[in-house]
């Protein structure tokens, strides 16, 4: 293909990197099959006209105003992956356009809920601290090292959120027989009943629950929605093992229901993060703590340039794409995740 008649593509990934997110082989193509200018994401609007109104597609999910997308003539999709929608664009504009902004978050669905199963399994199971334990020459045989042991086949299950993440843990979760219960509110119960989960409200999954999973976007409307008094009305001794974002937590009501032995709890996510030193949560006993790092998978960073390429060529075509997910004009804007800074 001659070189002023391949597409244009802005790649702004950050913090992802084309190598991080393309196979080599995949990156091959990319290369071959369109012009490729790379950017600083805070400086999109000083590339020149001459890149601007040629842009066909954004990899990335750079800050944009309304004058600089005004330049962006040619656009067709803002290709997010990060993963996270920020509200740092005109989306209200881009719809009325018809521009795709489109993420490719799911990728990291299978690898997080597989991670929320080990966390589950720990947990009941008192994995981590029984090899501690092994290692320091005080472990427990048999059955005195099962004192508080108890299965997840059978158990009563909680998931809060249903999006991609949830739908990822329930069908990992499958196998143990569990009685899932399921709260969100952007969900129609027959969509939960199709996919064998029971609808129910917060209270009911909080209160009847023996694992409870926390999978919900960061939205405007569910800022710290799970404090004190969501942690009190859990069963004693129940599990809760935060996936999504620490901001839908009163982190700090979580580590006192911790401390006091009420429940016990996991977390792949913090308020901060990295997680400072002296946080107190770094030596909580009964919280089990991971660094942010339950979808980080190459495996699954490699899907999100697979999964660009199938959808930029479909939209060579004409086609709508169908590979990511695209953002929805009525609750793009309520995203609230604060953006990754590592990988």
């Amino acid at each position: 293909m001659a070189e002023t008649h391949r597409p244009l593509v802005i790649c702004a990934p950050e913090p992802r990197t084309l190598d991080l997110i393309f196979t080599p082989q995949a990156l091959a193509r990319l290369k071959a099959t369109y012009r490729i200018v790379e950017a600083d994401p805070e400086n999109i609007a000083g590339l020149g006209d001459d890149v601007l109104g040629e842009c066909r597609y954004i990899i990335g999910q750079p800050p944009l105003s309304a004058e600089t997308l005004a330049r962006l003539t040619a656009l067709r999709c803002i290709l997010n992956v990060e993963s996270n929608l920020i509200n740092n664009m005109p989306y209200e504009v881009l719809f009325a356009r018809g521009i795709y902004v489109v993420t490719t978050g799911q990728v990291f669905a299978e690898p997080v809920a597989e991670l929320g199963l080990a966390m589950a399994l720990n947990i009941a199971r008192g994995i981590v601290d029984a090899d501690v334990d092994f290692r320091e020459g005080r472990e427990r045989w048999g059955g005195e090292g099962n004192a508080k042991a108890r299965l997840l086949s059978g158990a009563d299950v909680g998931i809060i959120g249903f999006g991609d993440l949830g739908k990822a843990l329930n069908r990992v979760l499958s196998g143990f027989r569990t009685k899932t219960r399921v709260y969100d509110p952007w969900m129609p119960a027959s969509i939960l009943i199709d996919h064998g989960v029971q609808p129910s409200s917060l209270e009911e999954v909080l209160s009847e629950s023996d694992f409870i999973f926390v999978v919900a976007a960061a939205t405007s409307e569910n800022q710290h929605f799970l404090g004190a008094d969501a942690f009190a009305g859990m069963r004693p001794g129940a599990a809760f093992i935060l996936l999504s974002r620490a901001n839908v937590v009163d982190f700090g009501a979580l580590m006192a229901a911790v401390a006091s032995g009420h429940i016990v709890a996991a977390s792949d996510v913090f308020p901060d993060e990295p997680l400072p030193l002296d946080h107190p949560v770094r030596n909580l006993k009964g919280f089990l703590r991971s660094a942010h790092r339950a979808g980080a998978l190459d495996s699954a960073f490699k899907k999100m340039g697979d999964m660009v390429l199938e959808d930029m060529d479909l939209m060579d075509r004409d086609l709508p794409p169908m590979r990511c997910k695209r953002a929805e004009r009525e609750t793009v804007s309520r995203m609230r995740s604060k953006p990754v800074t590592v990988n």
